[in-house]
């Protein structure tokens, strides 16, 4: 859709990064008090880590406790950061440390395995199976742990997606209602059950409140604020830059597929994410 037109000489960056997000900003800058961190030790350490043609190599580290956000311009480099971490996009560079050893993550099941986990942008095309059940895509990604020669009986099934269901406060008729048939909030924790009930000790989320209504919205965020209190490791990647100053602890920075800056949270602010994205 047609944003506007301005005259290139006229308009500063800062303005550009307002147009290419589509909204202006809370710019107010918001002061909050720090996590304490349930560790030092990072679950999951990277170092020059990275695939030539995906995304450059980078340094990352996340603890338990910690939320680090992900934030830039689309075609920045951050879907593309889940992809390689998650092994998507194995890395051809580099060393991951996962829990302090190292590790070759080379497809998704391997991430899973070790303890990671990922809910993608486009859940309709990436996450959710459409046709299947809500019980279905909750025990998707473990039964794909345990092997598909190990099946998960259906009693588990059912039991495991009426837990589900309750904690998450997922509003569906029954565990047997097509996926596709719950509004996109509900798609979501769906799946994030599917990843929590591997018992994953560091998530990935890409944009995990687009596309859902606001009550839905203020859940997931409530949600990823109570994994973090439990001690889960998180790294969100989202545009929404109000909600990645509300929670957290500090914002990596991308453009053009590559890190460029860290805001630690005592400068964590809109105004100085946007200058980062705009430098």
């Amino acid at each position: 859709s047609f944003v506007g037109c301005r005259e290139t000489r006229e308009l500063p960056q800062i303005e550009l990064v307002k147009m290419m997000l589509g909204r202006e900003l809370d710019t107010h800058a918001l002061q909050r008090a720090g996590r304490t961190l349930l560790s030092d030790k990072p679950v999951a350490a990277f170092k020059n880590y990275g695939k030539k043609g995906t995304i450059a190599p980078f340094d990352l580290e996340v603890r338990p406790g910690e939320i680090v956000g992900l934030a830039g311009l689309l075609g920045s480099g951050r879907t593309e950061t889940a992809e390689v971490i998650f092994g998507i996009k194995p890395a051809d560079s580099g060393t991951a440390l996962i829990k302090g050893k190292p590790q070759t993550l080379r497809s998704p099941h391997q991430a899973s395995v070790l303890g990671i986990g990922f809910c993608p942008e486009d859940r309709k095309t990436d996450g959710i199976i459409a046709a299947a059940s809500v019980r279905e895509n909750i025990i998707l990604a473990l039964q794909a742990q345990r092997g598909w020669l190990r099946p998960i009986s259906r009693k588990e099934q059912q039991e495991i997606a009426q837990r589900f269901i309750r904690q998450l406060g997922i509003r569906t008729p029954s565990t047997e209602q097509p996926i596709e048939f719950l509004s996109g909030g509900n798609q979501q924790k769906v799946l994030l059950s599917r990843w929590l009930l591997t018992r994953p000790q560091f998530l990935i989320l890409d944009e995990p409140t687009r596309g859902i209504d606001v009550g839905a919205h203020a859940e997931i965020i409530r949600l990823i604020e109570t994994l973090c209190a439990d001690g889960l490791a998180l790294l969100v990647i989202s545009s929404e830059l109000e909600e990645l100053v509300g929670y957290a602890d500090r914002v990596i920075i991308m453009r053009d597929r590559k890190q460029v800056a860290e805001i630690p949270l005592a400068e964590l602010s809109v105004p100085a994410i946007m200058n980062a994205i705009a430098a």
